[in-house]
């Protein structure tokens, strides 16, 4: 699945021969050569459960990682984060500049909505898929939680109050993902209902380890500057719960997931395989 993606990514963006040739340069360097895939990968695996079609799950895979990389390169911007190193490489506006990288990311967000638009699917399953992905990526998901974290920075917050904030700045896309997976194929509304709990459990470790992650891994493995949570003053998993409980409720989120998934067989082997990798992983 991860090779059936980057080929679509690869095929789908725009050519960086295509005036604007810088834009879509900035747009592809985003994009392509980097990054674990784990929204692309989970819409595959998704649509495995529900027997959707791959062409239709390519479409729902582009729209998740081009938001996904839409957000990073605005989340990277010296307005917010002023970082220069994402996915092992300079971010995009040191590699091109601010404005482009404004521009490459309020361009991706549009080219995932294109996407969905375009998907080999009834009209009212690409409106679902869009549904979905809005509200994911809106005021009541990623970008409210990321306006949350902004204004938590040198502040305290409660376990609560964290955990909100992450399942709207990164909870909320993943979940997404995995439901965007479902409605492309026949699944009903048992199906449905247990992708979805699987999603809002791993939406949440997965934020819980990259917390982790923060303060054990290094620069050149995670791809992205170590210890900056703890540089600005961020709340995380760690500095609320800390390091251990970080861990332990990481791993409980991982079995809720599991157990929400148990009664599928092994039609969501895929997703399995995914939640080991999201809380066992090391980058």
């Amino acid at each position: 699945m991860l090779a059936r993606f980057e080929r679509a990514a690869e095929l789908q963006l725009p050519a960086p021969s295509l005036v604007p040739t810088r834009l879509h340069e900035a747009m592809r360097y985003a994009v392509l050569d980097g990054g674990k895939r784990v929204r692309p990968l989970l819409v595959y695996a998704a649509g495995e459960v529900s027997g959707a079609d791959a062409a239709a799950l390519d479409c729902a895979a582009l729209a998740v990682e081009y938001v996904h990389a839409y957000s990073l390169i605005h989340d990277d911007l010296p307005c917010m984060d002023d970082d220069v190193l994402r996915r092992g490489k300079p971010t995009v506006h040191v590699a091109f500049d601010e404005a482009t990288a404004m521009l490459a990311g309020d361009a991706l967000q549009a080219e995932a909505f294109k996407a969905l638009a375009d998907a080999p699917l009834p009209p009212a399953a690409c409106a679902a898929l869009m549904r979905e992905l809005a509200h994911a990526a809106g005021t009541e998901g990623m970008c409210g939680g990321q306006a949350i974290d902004l204004a938590a920075v040198g502040q305290t917050m409660s376990a609560e109050e964290l955990e909100r904030m992450h399942r709207m700045k990164t909870g909320a896309l993943l979940r997404a993902s995995v439901r965007m997976g479902a409605l492309a194929g026949r699944a009903d509304e048992a199906t449905l209902a247990a992708v979805d709990a699987y999603g809002r459990a791993i939406g949440l470790a997965f934020q819980i380890v990259d917390d982790v992650l923060d303060v054990e891994g290094s620069s050149d493995v995670l791809g992205k500057t170590a210890g900056k949570d703890a540089l600005q003053a961020k709340p995380t998993y760690v500095s609320v719960l800390g390091l251990d409980e970080a861990k332990a409720r990481a791993g409980r989120l991982r079995a809720e997931a599991l157990d929400a998934i148990a009664g599928l067989g092994a039609r969501a082997e895929r997703l399995r395989q995914l939640a080991d990798f999201i809380v066992l992983r090391s980058h």
